[in-house]
């Protein structure tokens, strides 16, 4: 078996205009300060990285690598979490998206989207120079607007849908193909693909391509309702990546998983720091080990109630405590009798 990785912690809930959090050589002080090892890098964020010259330059490349390690760190993955989601837009969501876009681009979606897609090409070019082998986005969602089936959708409506998202994004997968990168889609309601019925749906209208595949958070899935470990033991062959986040539901009287129009602070189910929701994360860290996963451990912060240092602070030491070292042996070996074929055979009597 192998061991997950970590602690790390990605960083797009944190980077902003004041110190430490306005650099990547403070930033990762602050981290390893706090006790991680790994940093999941947002793509977008000028203040930390330049996604444009990560795709031209391996020298810049490199220097990230090395402003990181001097501080004991090493990037997991880059996230292009905003421009995926703009891979494929809903009219409905036009002007609420515009703002993850490059200022030049907004206003006109046509424009925006071939940004995105080329923005997702310098990911896999930026990802090769970087020696990742793993990459996180959005997937987008053109469906989204129809969840819930009322007024009864169009027949062919969701079909036609998910056959243009995976014509959008099949030639982005190879070409993290031909970089040797994963593309791992962060499940995720607002996405298309937001449980295993739709990554299935979306999956067989892309071939089954070898680079699709999954980013693991079960804070979604527990909004949802939805088996967060079963899921594990379905999917683990396509998990590739790991967002430990925390969350809780409790319905009521008022309102169930569609929230209510509430803030976050008001809903039923609501995003947590670690440790302070109702995720079952020693069962979650166990399926993952018992499949061989060796990817990292990644804490994604979003807590409407608690401060993010503090949540930043507990993270690290709550992910390294329940890290399992797997094991090099059966725990019943020290009665283990050795392996004899003539002895096997007298056993069960056969001659």
């Amino acid at each position: 078996m192998k061991s997950i990785k970590g602690p790390a912690i990605f960083l797009a809930q944190f980077a902003g205009d004041e110190a430490p959090f306005n650099s990547l050589d403070a930033i990762g002080a602050w981290a390893a300060g706090h006790g991680y090892v790994g940093v999941q890098m947002p793509s977008w964020d000028g203040r930390l990285f330049d996604l444009a010259k990560a795709a031209d330059s391996k020298d810049y490349c490199d220097e990230v690598k090395g402003t990181l390690a001097g501080h004991g760190l090493e990037i997991t993955e880059l996230s292009t979490h905003l421009q995926g989601q703009l891979v494929a837009v809903h009219p409905a969501y036009d002007e609420l998206f515009d703002g993850f876009a490059a200022p030049e681009v907004r206003g006109n979606p046509e424009v925006r989207q071939a940004w995105a897609v080329d923005q997702m090409y310098m990911a896999a070019k930026a990802s090769k120079n970087l020696d990742l082998t793993d990459h996180v986005t959005f997937s987008g969602a053109l469906a989204w607007p129809y969840i819930y089936p009322w007024p009864q959708r169009p027949a062919g409506l969701v079909e036609a849908a998910f056959d243009e998202l995976a014509k959008r994004w099949r030639p982005i997968l190879d070409a993290f193909d031909d970089a040797g990168v994963n593309v791992c889609y962060e499940i995720h309601p607002g996405e298309d693909l937001h449980d295993g019925v739709t990554f299935e749906m979306f999956l067989d209208r892309v071939d089954n391509h070898s680079r699709c595949q999954i980013l693991y958070d079960p804070s979604h899935f527990l909004l949802q309702q939805l088996d967060y470990i079963a899921f594990i033991e379905r999917y683990h062959e396509r998990i590739k990546m790991f967002h430990v986040k925390d969350a809780e539901f409790n319905p009521t009287a008022q309102q169930g998983v569609y929230g209510g129009f509430q803030s976050w602070v008001d809903r039923a189910g609501r995003f947590r720091s670690l440790g302070d929701g109702q995720v079952n994360f020693s069962g979650i860290f166990s399926a993952l080990a018992a499949h061989d996963f060796d990817g990292w451990a990644v804490l994604e912060w979003e807590c409407a109630i608690k401060h993010p240092e503090q949540g930043a602070a507990e993270g690290a030491a709550f992910i390294r405590d329940h890290m399992i070292r797997v094991t090099e042996h059966a725990f019943d070996d020290f009665a283990g009798s050795g392996a004899d074929d003539a002895a096997n055979r007298r056993v069960l009597g056969i001659s």
